[in-house]
């Protein structure tokens, strides 16, 4: 006899286990299932966000940033530590340390909300059943009443630099590793290129990162990437634009990669090579031929504005569906669709989802771009307030960057707030606030932030909106 469940998720990444326990939280009974397995061939929970991704990618960024900043910033504080040194082992440790301890939250989560956690396969049968396979045990078919598809993502493997996990890396293995290349090359200048890039680069290596699009960072506001390329370009991080990959072979412990330029085919030598040219839904081995699930010519799950699939109770959500692969993008959708399943309104605002890149500076946005508004024929306006007129960030010895707010022009509603600048991920939270209530720049304007702070930057950005800020001369 098959065990039957009101709900059942297969995977327990950000969407999956927390769909899983709101599910739980509304009286349901649940299943989360999950195969993930880690390079020490432990399962855990938490997809590649806990254990591959977001987690240990931010554990090496902050370990990498103190690194740096002792080196090239603490005298200018009066500090002197002498030679600063930097144990691999010992950061590697500390960022195992932090997953383990993350992953294992999730378990304990899923646990004290009565979710059953599955450890191995699930794979969606016609008629709302779920195959599942044990890590340690016998096939077995569950029954459900709603079943959420929460399979995350993949790295996108390019056929011209094939992974090998010893030269040729994924971002994955780029965070495992223990020495630092002497030179390290990124294919993608996105936010896992960057940020990766960043962490070997403070460490000592030379970076070399290649961007086929002509535009760094294309997805975000034009003044941001412009201060953004110029910081880059100070770190040490050498980004060549316009450069598509033609080649990356591997010889005598080099990497010999070779690319198509501005200005004809070039060649460089790298130690190791990460590919971070995106991701890909995870649907391989998920949907039986008749589980009547739809995907688009991309390989994602084709879902409507709820995350409904054509099959009646079954939901999609997270990265294996349209929309920004982003962790917190993926719970909100959990959330909805949990809350959906027992009758009660919810709705995930897409317009509203911020965007962080953990660099330094840190980059975060909301809403629309100056170019976006512009060519949708809305009248705007714009503000900025630069971090080096802000008295905390000198305090800080973080002034590099700037907070630019664009709002419309007949009714003030605040169409995009771009941060660059120190703790802009943290700051970017009350822009997403200001979105999601509709705001207008006369509400941050009469909003009070505290002094010394540097979301004082945000209230000068507003009041430079309409030419009226306190404390910076707009020219």
């Amino acid at each position: 006899m098959s065990k039957k469940y009101d709900v059942v998720v297969i995977g327990a990444g950000p969407a999956g286990y927390i769909a899983a326990i709101r599910a739980a939280q509304n009286g349901l009974s649940v299943a989360c299932i999950d195969e993930w397995q880690n390079k020490d061939g432990r399962n855990a929970f938490g997809g590649t966000c806990l254990n591959a991704g977001c987690i240990p990618s931010k554990a090496l960024l902050e370990s990498s940033e103190l690194y740096y900043r002792a080196q090239h910033e603490f005298k200018k504080h009066g500090i002197t530590t002498g030679e600063v040194g930097i144990d691999i082992a010992g950061m590697q440790k500390r960022r195992a340390s932090i997953v383990r301890q993350l992953t294992g939250g999730i378990a304990g989560l899923l646990k004290a909300n009565k979710v059953d956690g599955l450890v191995g396969h699930g794979k969606l049968l016609a008629g709302k059943k779920v195959e599942f396979t044990p890590v340690d045990g016998e096939l077995q078919i569950i029954d459900a009443e709603h079943v959420i598809l929460a399979s995350g993502s993949a790295p996108i493997d390019l056929g011209i630099a094939p992974f090998d996990q010893q030269f040729i890396l994924d971002s994955w293995d780029a965070l495992e590793l223990d020495a630092i290349p002497e030179r390290l090359g990124v294919i993608g200048a996105g936010v896992i290129g960057l940020e990766l890039g960043s962490v070997w680069a403070r460490l000592g290596a030379k970076v070399t990162i290649i961007e086929a699009m002509d535009n760094l960072l294309f997805m975000a506001d034009r003044d941001i990437a412009k201060v953004a390329a110029k910081d880059f370009k100070q770190q040490g991080l050498d980004i060549k634009l316009g450069a598509r990959l033609t080649g990356a072979n591997v010889s005598n412990d080099v990497v010999s990669v070779s690319y198509e330029g501005k200005d004809g085919e070039h060649t460089f030598e790298v130690d190791k090579l990460v590919v971070a040219v995106g991701r890909k839904p995870v649907t391989d081995s998920l949907l039986a031929d008749d589980s009547g699930i739809q995907l688009d010519d991309r390989g994602f799950i084709v879902v409507d504005d709820e995350c409904r699939t054509r099959v009646k109770g079954v939901y999609a959500i997270g990265d294996c569906v349209r929309g920004p692969m982003l962790a917190h993008k993926g719970s909100e959708e959990g959330v909805m669709v949990a809350d959906l399943i027992v009758g009660e309104l919810a709705e995930v605002n897409y317009d509203v989802i911020p965007s962080v890149i953990y660099t330094a500076p840190e980059i975060a946005w909301v809403g629309l771009t100056e170019e976006q508004v512009k060519a949708s024929g809305r009248p705007y306006k714009t503000g900025s307030f630069p971090f080096a007129a802000s008295g905390r960030a000198k305090a800080m010895e973080q002034t590099s960057g700037m907070v630019k707010i664009i709002s419309a022009s007949d009714d003030d509603e605040i169409l995009g707030v771009h941060i660059i600048g120190p703790m802009a991920g943290e700051l970017i939270a009350e822009a997403v606030l200001a979105l999601e209530f509709s705001a207008s720049t006369e509400d941050l304007q009469r909003t009070i932030h505290a002094h010394p702070s540097l979301a004082e930057a945000i209230h000068e950005a507003a009041l430079a909106v309409d030419n009226r800020a306190l404390n910076y001369i707009n020219r």
